[in-house]
């Protein structure tokens, strides 16, 4: 079973940047199809970039151009760089592991098995 640990999380103010991170305990992050999905308050979660196994990554429309997600992998682990936040993407960010039928962004994560507990990110005005 993959576990999926996050990090990085913090406050920042509106403009600034952040990097998550994210390591899957045991397991080689390029043999993963992963995600980051982030859940705010009152919301559902929703997805915000996904990466498959070999293919194209996938992000939500609310962070092209501002969010990229990446895979290190000599550091086997996934990240997500947030340039340019906005305090609408104050959320909890978690990270998702192995997706059977593809890295949908939709469905609230559905496609994913494996979460971790999620990084508080917070981006003032």
């Amino acid at each position: 079973q993959v576990q999926p640990v996050e990090s990085g999380g913090g406050s920042v103010q509106a403009g600034g940047s952040l990097r998550l991170s994210c390591a899957a305990s045991g397991y080689v992050v390029s043999n993963l199809c992963m995600g980051w999905f982030r859940q705010a308050p009152g919301k559902e979660r929703e997805g915000v970039a996904t990466m498959p196994i070999s293919g194209t990554t996938r992000y939500a429309d609310s962070v092209k151009g501002r969010f990229t997600i990446s895979k290190d992998n000599p550091k086997n682990t996934l990240f997500l760089l947030m340039n340019n936040l906005k305090p609408e993407d104050t959320a909890i960010y978690y990270c998702a592991a192995v997706c059977p039928l593809g890295p949908s962004l939709s469905g609230g994560g559905g496609a994913f098995r494996y979460w971790g507990q999620g990084t508080q990110v917070t981006v003032s005005s």
